[in-house]
């Protein structure tokens, strides 16, 4: 009998109290259950948000140094068991072990820049602003915070957000996806074991009805929220109509432009890696390829590294990508394959009929490319989400640039080139919140922060970084006044 998923409610893990129970399935099998999952109720939630209340004045008022040093601990703790962190995201959601210690290792690097928060969170002080008149700002952290995840990176996106949550002095409830939960709710349970008090990091399991009881329960002050851009829209108004703080991040369409000097091998692995890493499901997939002037050598060569990539469990170590994470999902992107036949483009390569031995029941979808791919086709468009690449040829650097910049999203494009003048003027003209230069994923490290442009983000600020610090904290101004006058009246220095 698979376990029951539990929640982390005040340091105990307790089951869900509202229903609903269906099972976890390994997406690379599609038979076996992982865990059962249950629906947390309207008061388990209140619970968790007890819990942290009543938490977060003994966090606050802790020192910052002091709950730094915990997070140190807890990263000690992360790294010592990052293989089973790993392996139970390869369980649950498919992704290659090597993706998986990937995953892993950037959410540590979110813990460690959080860990260096007594140096980020320092305000600003002007002595004499006025005659015997001191100004100062400083920080506080808003209380309890909460934030909702994807199933695509269950490990890393969670670990986005609590880390800096807590560090700035706030106490976080984490609610990982439905789809993917169990491998959030192990990090969190390691951060618990490392030292976080109880009721400072909690866990809720649920889907959108519990997302939205985060969202406008009274004592909730801030949500942060990662996932598809028409839920994250939903998030923001909803969160905004609260009257809550709120950064939600949605959805992309990131196109990869190949100048002619570019290099082949170079070019075409990074492709590659971008746009079937973790089978295509995340936002920072390169789904769209522009060859300018030409382009035929970068397309064949995507087309034969593609077709060498090896289906399979992402335990088995010549597996190099692993299946979607539903059979509902699988049926999705298998449907958008079928509206570019419909809208007439070139299928070069078709993932639909993908079949590894030994994993009949698999929720496999092949490498796909299409070709001759027009602006205004839908797989154009729309975000995918899967291992399917559309490539749209283009005649020159402008022509290519304003492919990418007719999309809805914006969240990160790349160009190769050897020029510096076209990496320079793609820069510059591009719409969108991160650019890579010959880099295939233009994800920036922990110390930056995340986010797009446009339909890809909702709300004033990214994620982890200097933003992340800025969306966990408030700040006061303090004009400071004193006599010269000594308590008993008294003039000092006479």
């Amino acid at each position: 009998m698979a376990p029951k998923l539990q929640n982390l409610i005040n340091g105990q893990w307790v089951d869900p109290t509202g229903g609903g129970d269906k099972p976890l399935l390994n997406p690379a099998d599609g038979t076996t259950v992982l865990a059962q999952f249950i629906e947390s109720s309207p008061a388990d939630v209140d619970r968790a948000v007890a819990a942290a209340v009543a938490a977060f004045p003994a966090w606050r008022d802790m020192p910052v140094i002091r709950r730094c040093r915990i997070l140190f601990h807890c990263k000690q703790l992360l790294e010592q068991r990052s293989g089973q962190i790993a392996e139970c995201m390869v369980r649950e959601n498919g992704k290659t072990l090597a993706e998986a210690e990937g995953e892993v290792r950037r959410g540590i690097e979110v813990v460690e820049f959080a860990a260096g928060m007594p140096s980020m969170a320092k305000g600003d002080f002007i002595e004499n602003i006025a005659t015997r008149v001191d100004g100062y700002i400083y920080r506080e952290p808003l209380g309890v915070v909460a934030g909702a995840c994807p199933f695509n990176f269950p490990a890393m996106i969670p670990m986005w957000m609590f880390p800096v949550a807590i560090a700035c002095g706030n106490t976080f409830i984490l609610k990982p996806s439905d789809k993917c939960p169990m491998t959030g709710a192990l990090v969190a349970g390691i951060m618990h074991e490392g030292g976080v008090p109880d009721g400072v990091l909690s866990v809720v399991h649920g889907g959108g009805d519990v997302v939205q009881q985060l969202i406008t329960h009274p004592q909730v002050e801030a949500i942060s929220f990662v996932g598809s851009t028409p839920v994250a829209e939903i998030v923001w108004r909803s969160a905004a109509a609260a009257g809550k703080r709120v950064q939600a991040l949605g959805g992309a369409k990131n196109y990869i432009v190949v100048m002619p000097d570019a290099d082949i091998e170079e070019t075409a692995a990074a492709v590659i890696g971008s746009t079937y890493g973790c089978a295509g499901e995340r936002c920072m997939a390169s789904s769209v390829l522009v060859p300018v002037a030409g382009g035929d050598e970068i397309v064949d060569r995507v087309i034969a590294l593609a077709k060498s990539l090896q289906l399979g469990d992402g335990l088995v170590g010549d597996t190099g990508m692993g299946p979607v994470i539903t059979a509902e999902h699988k049926r999705r992107v298998e449907s958008y394959i079928q509206i570019g036949v419909d809208e007439g483009a070139t299928l070069r390569l078709d993932g639909r009929r993908a079949q590894v031995e030994g994993l009949p029941h698999g929720f496999f979808v092949g490498p796909t490319v299409f070709d001759h791919v027009t602006p205004s086709m839908r797989i154009a468009q729309e975000e995918i989400f899967g291992p399917v690449l559309s490539v749209m040829r283009a005649a020159s650097l402008d022509e290519a640039i304003t492919f990418a910049n007719a999309t809805p999203f914006g969240n990160g494009n790349s160009i190769f080139t050897a020029s510096g003048g076209a990496a320079r003027k793609f820069r510059n003209e591009i719409e969108c919140g991160m650019i890579g230069i010959n880099a295939g994923v233009p994800a920036p490290m922990a110390f930056f922060s995340f986010g797009g442009h446009k339909r890809s983000i909702f709300g004033d600020l990214r994620v982890h970084g200097p933003d992340g610090i800025e969306f966990y904290t408030r700040k006061k101004a303090v004009i400071e006044r004193w006599p010269d006058t000594g308590p008993t009246g008294s003039v000092w220095g006479k």
